[in-house]
Protein backbone atom coordinates (compact mmCIF):
# COMPACT_ATOMS: atom_id res chain seq x y z
CA UNK A 1 0.00 0.00 0.00
CA UNK A 2 1.24 3.48 -1.13
CA UNK A 3 2.85 5.49 1.82
CA UNK A 4 1.00 9.28 1.92
CA UNK A 5 3.37 11.62 1.03
CA UNK A 6 5.28 13.63 3.50
CA UNK A 7 3.12 16.57 1.80
CA UNK A 8 0.61 16.82 -0.08
CA UNK A 9 -1.15 19.49 -2.10
CA UNK A 10 -4.87 21.37 -0.87
CA UNK A 11 -6.36 24.12 -1.92
CA UNK A 12 -5.55 25.27 1.70
CA UNK A 13 -2.25 25.26 1.19
CA UNK A 14 0.84 22.21 1.61
CA UNK A 15 -0.35 19.73 4.34
CA UNK A 16 1.28 17.45 6.48
CA UNK A 17 -0.95 14.55 7.58
CA UNK A 18 1.74 13.06 10.16
CA UNK A 19 1.85 16.54 11.79
CA UNK A 20 -1.56 17.81 11.32
CA UNK A 21 -0.03 21.51 9.84
CA UNK A 22 0.42 23.11 6.78
CA UNK A 23 2.86 25.35 5.54
CA UNK A 24 2.37 28.89 3.69
CA UNK A 25 -1.40 28.01 3.84
CA UNK A 26 -3.26 31.20 1.58
CA UNK A 27 -6.79 29.70 3.19
CA UNK A 28 -7.30 29.97 7.30
CA UNK A 29 -6.32 26.76 9.18
CA UNK A 30 -5.60 25.16 12.34
CA UNK A 31 -1.40 25.67 12.73
CA UNK A 32 0.68 27.55 10.20
CA UNK A 33 4.17 27.22 10.01
CA UNK A 34 5.12 30.34 8.16
CA UNK A 35 8.15 30.46 6.13
CA UNK A 36 8.59 34.53 6.38
CA UNK A 37 6.51 37.66 6.92
CA UNK A 38 5.72 38.55 3.16
CA UNK A 39 2.09 38.85 2.35
CA UNK A 40 1.66 36.20 0.28
CA UNK A 41 3.41 33.44 2.33
CA UNK A 42 2.09 35.21 5.91
CA UNK A 43 -1.74 35.53 5.71
CA UNK A 44 -3.93 36.00 8.69
CA UNK A 45 -6.76 33.89 9.98
CA UNK A 46 -4.86 31.14 11.25
CA UNK A 47 -5.33 29.73 14.99
CA UNK A 48 -1.82 28.75 15.23
CA UNK A 49 1.08 29.99 13.51
CA UNK A 50 5.01 28.49 13.90
CA UNK A 51 8.11 30.55 12.71
CA UNK A 52 11.93 31.20 13.00
CA UNK A 53 12.63 33.63 16.35
CA UNK A 54 14.34 36.08 13.84
CA UNK A 55 11.24 36.47 12.11
CA UNK A 56 8.75 36.94 14.85
CA UNK A 57 8.67 40.86 14.90
CA UNK A 58 7.71 40.86 11.55
CA UNK A 59 5.10 38.59 11.53
CA UNK A 60 3.36 40.58 14.17
CA UNK A 61 3.76 43.64 12.74
CA UNK A 62 1.80 42.21 9.59
CA UNK A 63 -0.62 40.31 11.56
CA UNK A 64 -1.04 41.73 14.36
CA UNK A 65 -1.59 39.94 18.04
CA UNK A 66 -1.38 36.10 17.26
CA UNK A 67 -0.87 32.62 18.63
CA UNK A 68 2.93 32.73 17.68
CA UNK A 69 5.63 30.33 18.48
CA UNK A 70 8.74 30.63 17.80
CA UNK A 71 12.28 28.07 16.87
CA UNK A 72 15.94 28.90 16.65
CA UNK A 73 17.38 27.81 12.90
CA UNK A 74 18.17 24.44 12.95
CA UNK A 75 16.12 23.47 16.03
CA UNK A 76 14.18 20.51 15.35
CA UNK A 77 10.40 19.96 16.61
CA UNK A 78 8.02 16.79 17.18
CA UNK A 79 4.69 17.80 15.68
CA UNK A 80 3.08 14.41 15.63
CA UNK A 81 4.67 12.22 13.76
CA UNK A 82 6.64 14.67 11.79
CA UNK A 83 10.01 16.01 12.68
CA UNK A 84 10.20 19.82 11.53
CA UNK A 85 12.95 22.47 11.33
CA UNK A 86 13.75 25.82 9.85
CA UNK A 87 16.84 26.97 7.69
CA UNK A 88 18.06 29.78 6.06
CA UNK A 89 16.40 30.56 3.28
CA UNK A 90 18.75 34.16 2.27
CA UNK A 91 15.70 35.77 1.08
CA UNK A 92 14.55 38.49 3.61
CA UNK A 93 16.29 38.75 7.37
CA UNK A 94 14.20 36.08 9.38
CA UNK A 95 13.07 34.01 6.32
CA UNK A 96 13.58 30.27 5.81
CA UNK A 97 13.34 27.21 4.56
CA UNK A 98 10.90 24.31 6.17
CA UNK A 99 12.71 20.99 6.49
CA UNK A 100 9.98 18.05 7.13
CA UNK A 101 10.75 14.49 8.47
CA UNK A 102 8.53 11.58 8.62
CA UNK A 103 10.11 7.80 8.95
CA UNK A 104 13.26 8.53 7.26
CA UNK A 105 11.90 10.65 4.25
CA UNK A 106 12.57 14.43 4.05
CA UNK A 107 10.70 16.74 1.76
CA UNK A 108 11.67 21.06 2.04
CA UNK A 109 9.63 23.86 1.16
CA UNK A 110 12.07 26.16 0.14
CA UNK A 111 9.89 29.30 0.65
CA UNK A 112 11.78 32.51 -1.33
CA UNK A 113 15.29 32.37 -1.32
CA UNK A 114 18.26 34.03 -2.66
CA UNK A 115 21.88 32.55 -2.98
CA UNK A 116 24.09 35.55 -2.84
CA UNK A 117 24.62 36.84 0.92
CA UNK A 118 23.66 40.24 0.92
CA UNK A 119 25.38 40.88 4.24
CA UNK A 120 22.05 41.46 6.09
CA UNK A 121 19.54 38.27 5.48
CA UNK A 122 20.94 35.01 7.39
CA UNK A 123 23.00 33.20 4.11
CA UNK A 124 20.91 30.45 2.61
CA UNK A 125 22.03 27.18 3.41
CA UNK A 126 21.51 24.37 1.02
CA UNK A 127 19.57 21.34 3.16
CA UNK A 128 20.23 18.23 2.11
CA UNK A 129 16.64 16.02 1.23
CA UNK A 130 14.81 13.63 -1.34
CA UNK A 131 12.01 16.07 -2.26
CA UNK A 132 12.38 20.01 -2.56
CA UNK A 133 9.72 22.46 -3.25
CA UNK A 134 11.13 25.46 -4.46
CA UNK A 135 10.06 28.75 -6.31
CA UNK A 136 11.38 29.39 -9.15
CA UNK A 137 9.85 33.53 -9.82
CA UNK A 138 12.91 34.15 -11.90
CA UNK A 139 13.32 30.58 -14.04
CA UNK A 140 14.45 31.35 -17.71
CA UNK A 141 18.01 31.87 -18.36
CA UNK A 142 18.09 35.43 -19.04
CA UNK A 143 17.82 36.27 -15.34
CA UNK A 144 21.33 36.56 -14.12
CA UNK A 145 22.29 39.06 -11.81
CA UNK A 146 25.08 41.07 -11.33
CA UNK A 147 26.99 40.80 -8.15
CA UNK A 148 25.36 42.75 -5.15
CA UNK A 149 28.51 45.43 -4.93
CA UNK A 150 28.09 46.82 -8.70
CA UNK A 151 24.46 46.95 -8.18
CA UNK A 152 25.11 48.88 -4.57
CA UNK A 153 27.63 51.32 -6.35
CA UNK A 154 25.55 52.22 -8.96
CA UNK A 155 22.78 53.38 -6.86
CA UNK A 156 25.36 55.33 -4.74
CA UNK A 157 26.91 56.88 -7.82
CA UNK A 158 23.04 57.51 -8.77
CA UNK A 159 21.99 59.51 -5.53
CA UNK A 160 25.29 61.36 -6.29
CA UNK A 161 24.66 62.65 -9.44
CA UNK A 162 21.26 63.59 -8.26
CA UNK A 163 22.30 65.37 -5.62
CA UNK A 164 24.98 67.30 -7.55
CA UNK A 165 22.07 68.17 -9.72
CA UNK A 166 19.79 69.64 -7.09
CA UNK A 167 17.05 66.94 -7.64
CA UNK A 168 16.24 64.31 -4.62
CA UNK A 169 16.31 60.70 -5.07
CA UNK A 170 13.38 58.39 -4.63
CA UNK A 171 14.53 54.65 -5.20
CA UNK A 172 11.47 52.48 -4.96
CA UNK A 173 11.71 49.13 -3.19
CA UNK A 174 9.70 46.61 -1.37
CA UNK A 175 9.04 47.64 2.21
CA UNK A 176 10.73 44.20 3.65
CA UNK A 177 13.95 42.81 2.40
CA UNK A 178 14.50 45.06 -0.55
CA UNK A 179 14.20 48.40 1.41
CA UNK A 180 16.70 47.55 4.11
CA UNK A 181 19.19 45.62 1.54
CA UNK A 182 19.73 49.11 -0.13
CA UNK A 183 19.69 50.89 3.04
CA UNK A 184 22.69 48.95 4.62
CA UNK A 185 24.83 49.84 1.63
CA UNK A 186 24.22 53.19 1.21
CA UNK A 187 26.68 56.17 1.58
CA UNK A 188 25.46 58.41 4.17
CA UNK A 189 28.42 60.54 3.04
CA UNK A 190 26.51 61.71 0.62
CA UNK A 191 23.62 62.74 1.84
CA UNK A 192 20.28 62.40 4.34
CA UNK A 193 18.62 58.97 3.93
CA UNK A 194 14.91 59.37 4.58
CA UNK A 195 11.77 56.82 4.49
CA UNK A 196 8.26 56.70 3.55
CA UNK A 197 6.51 55.32 6.48
CA UNK A 198 5.73 51.66 5.84
CA UNK A 199 9.22 51.04 5.01
CA UNK A 200 10.19 52.74 8.59
CA UNK A 201 7.68 50.66 10.45
CA UNK A 202 9.87 47.46 9.18
CA UNK A 203 13.06 49.20 9.57
CA UNK A 204 11.77 49.03 13.71
CA UNK A 205 10.26 45.97 13.64
CA UNK A 206 13.95 44.44 12.48
CA UNK A 207 16.22 46.84 14.51
CA UNK A 208 13.93 45.37 17.61
CA UNK A 209 14.80 42.72 16.60
CA UNK A 210 18.38 43.45 16.51
CA UNK A 211 18.82 44.03 13.19
CA UNK A 212 21.61 46.74 13.22
CA UNK A 213 20.64 49.19 10.39
CA UNK A 214 21.83 52.84 9.64
CA UNK A 215 19.70 55.74 10.96
CA UNK A 216 16.90 56.69 9.09
CA UNK A 217 14.52 59.72 8.86
CA UNK A 218 11.01 59.59 7.99
CA UNK A 219 9.08 61.42 6.00
CA UNK A 220 6.57 63.19 8.36
CA UNK A 221 3.64 66.00 7.05
CA UNK A 222 5.85 68.91 7.56
CA UNK A 223 8.48 67.51 5.67
CA UNK A 224 9.31 69.39 2.90
CA UNK A 225 11.69 69.84 -0.43
CA UNK A 226 14.07 72.34 1.71
CA UNK A 227 14.46 69.67 4.45
CA UNK A 228 15.05 66.71 1.89
CA UNK A 229 17.72 68.57 0.01
CA UNK A 230 20.14 66.34 -1.65
CA UNK A 231 18.58 63.06 0.15
CA UNK A 232 17.38 59.55 -1.33
CA UNK A 233 14.08 58.62 -0.24
CA UNK A 234 13.27 54.58 0.38
CA UNK A 235 9.80 53.88 -0.31
CA UNK A 236 7.30 51.25 -1.50
CA UNK A 237 7.05 50.70 -5.45
CA UNK A 238 3.79 51.85 -5.13
CA UNK A 239 4.85 55.49 -3.98
CA UNK A 240 6.60 55.96 -7.13
CA UNK A 241 4.97 58.65 -9.60
CA UNK A 242 2.46 59.75 -6.73
CA UNK A 243 1.33 63.21 -5.28
CA UNK A 244 3.45 62.08 -1.85
CA UNK A 245 6.37 61.42 -3.89
CA UNK A 246 6.13 65.08 -5.72
CA UNK A 247 6.05 66.63 -2.85
CA UNK A 248 10.00 66.58 -2.62
CA UNK A 249 10.13 68.96 -5.59
CA UNK A 250 12.86 68.14 -8.17
CA UNK A 251 13.41 64.20 -8.24
CA UNK A 252 14.32 61.24 -9.58
CA UNK A 253 12.83 58.06 -9.82
CA UNK A 254 14.09 54.63 -10.06
CA UNK A 255 12.74 50.85 -9.06
CA UNK A 256 14.94 47.95 -7.79
CA UNK A 257 13.12 44.72 -8.45
CA UNK A 258 14.62 41.47 -10.80
CA UNK A 259 12.62 42.64 -13.27
CA UNK A 260 14.09 45.77 -14.11
CA UNK A 261 15.95 43.20 -16.35
CA UNK A 262 13.11 43.31 -19.07
CA UNK A 263 13.30 46.68 -20.34
CA UNK A 264 9.72 46.20 -21.65
CA UNK A 265 8.76 46.28 -18.07
CA UNK A 266 10.63 49.42 -17.12
CA UNK A 267 9.22 51.08 -19.93
CA UNK A 268 5.96 50.34 -19.31
CA UNK A 269 6.35 51.57 -15.84
CA UNK A 270 7.72 54.55 -17.19
CA UNK A 271 10.68 54.40 -15.33
CA UNK A 272 13.62 56.56 -16.28
CA UNK A 273 16.02 54.29 -14.02
CA UNK A 274 15.67 50.74 -12.82
CA UNK A 275 18.65 49.02 -10.85
CA UNK A 276 18.20 45.22 -11.33
CA UNK A 277 18.01 43.56 -7.67
CA UNK A 278 16.10 40.91 -6.59
CA UNK A 279 15.93 39.02 -3.15
CA UNK A 280 15.28 35.95 -5.19
CA UNK A 281 17.36 33.40 -6.65
CA UNK A 282 18.44 34.02 -10.55
CA UNK A 283 18.59 31.09 -12.99
CA UNK A 284 22.18 30.10 -11.72
CA UNK A 285 21.47 30.10 -8.20
CA UNK A 286 18.31 28.40 -8.56
CA UNK A 287 19.78 25.42 -10.47
CA UNK A 288 23.29 25.73 -7.80
CA UNK A 289 20.41 25.49 -4.66
CA UNK A 290 18.36 22.57 -6.14
CA UNK A 291 21.78 20.65 -7.26
CA UNK A 292 22.99 21.00 -3.50
CA UNK A 293 19.96 19.61 -1.78
CA UNK A 294 21.01 16.05 -3.62
CA UNK A 295 17.36 15.79 -4.17
CA UNK A 296 16.07 13.00 -7.04
CA UNK A 297 12.12 15.17 -7.29
CA UNK A 298 11.78 18.88 -7.45
CA UNK A 299 8.14 20.52 -7.68
CA UNK A 300 8.35 24.21 -8.77
CA UNK A 301 5.85 26.62 -8.15
CA UNK A 302 5.38 30.77 -8.75
CA UNK A 303 7.07 32.04 -11.62
CA UNK A 304 8.00 30.45 -15.13
CA UNK A 305 6.84 27.14 -13.84
CA UNK A 306 6.67 25.88 -16.82
CA UNK A 307 9.80 26.04 -18.87
CA UNK A 308 11.60 25.64 -15.47
CA UNK A 309 9.57 22.41 -15.17
CA UNK A 310 10.73 21.28 -18.49
CA UNK A 311 14.43 22.20 -17.63
CA UNK A 312 14.50 20.10 -14.71
CA UNK A 313 13.19 16.99 -16.34
CA UNK A 314 15.71 17.77 -19.22
CA UNK A 315 18.07 17.71 -16.61
CA UNK A 316 17.07 14.22 -15.01
CA UNK A 317 14.93 15.18 -12.14
CA UNK A 318 11.74 13.84 -11.24
CA UNK A 319 9.55 17.24 -11.89
CA UNK A 320 6.54 18.59 -11.12
CA UNK A 321 4.60 22.44 -10.44
CA UNK A 322 2.90 23.26 -7.29
CA UNK A 323 -0.22 25.39 -8.43
CA UNK A 324 -0.17 27.86 -5.05
CA UNK A 325 -1.30 30.59 -3.36
CA UNK A 326 2.08 32.25 -3.44
CA UNK A 327 1.76 35.26 -5.80
CA UNK A 328 5.57 36.84 -5.28
CA UNK A 329 6.50 40.04 -3.75
CA UNK A 330 4.70 42.98 -4.27
CA UNK A 331 7.01 43.82 -6.90
CA UNK A 332 7.98 40.68 -7.81
CA UNK A 333 5.15 39.21 -8.95
CA UNK A 334 5.02 38.01 -12.79
CA UNK A 335 4.26 41.43 -15.05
Amino acid sequence: MPRTPVLSFTDRGLFCAAGDFYVDPWKPVDRALITHGHSDHARPGHCRYLTVASGAAVLRLRLGEIALQTVSYGERLKIGDATVSFHPAGHVPGSAQIRVEIAGEVWVVSGDYKTEPDGLSEPFEPVHCHTFISECTFGLPVFRWAPQAEVMADINHWWRANRDEGRVSVIGAYALGKAQRILAHLDPAIGPILTHGAVENVNAALRASGLALPPTMLVMPATTAASAKGAIILAPPSALGSPWARRFGPSAEAFASGWMRLRGVRRRRGLGKGFILSDHADWGGLNAAIAATGAERVFVTHGYTQPFRRWLAEQGYDAGIVETGFGGDEEEAVP
